[in-house]
């Protein structure tokens, strides 16, 4: 598996992100361990975690299968969900993100996270509160980088002005969500990220199931997360959705390519992308999307996947070449 350098900071990271959501939940222990050795197996050395997945149990058993290499990985988890019944047991208040880091570092077994995530944006906390907070976990050595998820363009610009202007530990890495069906990040956060020379590491390149080839024109999955879980039914239950899919399951079919495999590696290979975070609950579910590590995209193929969707208006909701 190839590397990639993770934004501005040096380190090489795999070209493929493994996402630990299902450790806990979909995946028990033992299935982790061996979606966890599959993993290692295909040269993944990065792994994203986060307090909330599981309420703690993903940080746990990641914490317990990596202990024999921890210094080998690159190892990331989040703050900001309720991850207990206090009521300041959420959010980005200094009192929460360093209680919050403390709770991870004990459950994952290690004196320090290399990335870690503000996981959603804190109307609550002014922005200069968590850097000034985030930035104290840097210089204690608790984290070695700052990175954000789930915040639009505009609050990590303003983030990314108050750490220069303040000579604040700034975000390196960004976790937006990203696929064939959810195309809003190419609008202005993936512009973004390359200009200030941000990491990327889209979530959610399957599109929660949608694009492992499992929703066809007449053809709906009794099991999955579009199924089953109700936030995921609403985030790809708008009009539309499904047609892509299928169009996409078709192409896979022509091209001869699993789709999972397809859709992964179309997210990759967008040049602000770093690695996609992918995922399963077991590891059958994940060979395919191991796979796109390997796919040589081309970028001609990248424009006729790109094509069965409709792409997003651009930021300033023009498209013509009018002065």
């Amino acid at each position: 598996m190839d590397h990639r350098i993770l934004g501005r900071t040096g380190v090489q990271v795999s070209s493929l992100c493994f996402g630990t959501m299902s450790f806990g939940t979909t995946a028990d222990e033992a299935e982790a361990g061996r979606l966890y050795a599959r993993c290692r197996d295909a040269g993944i050395d990065f792994f994203d975690c986060a307090d909330v997945y599981g309420r703690g149990r993903a940080e746990t058993i990641l914490g317990r299968v990596m202990a024999d290499e921890r210094d080998r990985l690159v190892i990331t988890s989040k703050v900001f969900g309720r991850v207990g019944d206090d009521v300041n047991a959420r959010g980005l208040s200094r009192r929460h993100v360093v209680r919050a880091v403390e709770q991870s570092l004990r459950r994952l077994g290690t004196d320090r996270l290399d990335v870690y995530f503000v996981h959603k944006f804190d109307v609550l906390t002014p922005i200069e509160e968590t850097l000034r907070a985030l930035d104290d976990l840097v210089r204690r050595g608790l984290v070695l980088y700052l990175a954000v998820s789930n915040w639009a363009a505009w609050q990590i610009a303003t983030a990314l002005g108050i750490s220069a202007r303040n000579a604040l530990s700034r975000f390196e890495a960004v976790q937006p969500m990203y696929n064939l069906v959810k195309r809003q990040a190419e609008v202005e956060i993936l512009p973004l990220a390359r200009a200030e020379q941000l990491a990327v590491t889209p979530y959610s390149p399957l599109g929660g199931g949608l694009l492992a080839g499992k929703y066809r024109a007449g053809a709906r999955p009794e099991r999955g997360r579009l199924v089953e879980v109700e936030h995921y039914a609403i985030r790809y239950g708008t009009p539309g959705t499904f047609g892509v899919a299928e169009r996409f399951a078709e192409y896979a079919d022509a091209a001869g390519v699993h789709p999972a495999t397809l859709a992964v590696a179309w997210v990759a290979s967008h040049p602000a992308v770093t690695a996609p975070i992918i995922g399963a609950r077991d590891v059958e579910q994940l060979e395919p999307s191991l796979a796109a590590a390997e796919f040589g995209m081309t970028s001609a193929m990248r424009d006729e996947i790109a094509a069965l969707s409709p792409a997003p208006p651009p930021a300033h909701d023009r498209n013509d070449d009018e002065d």
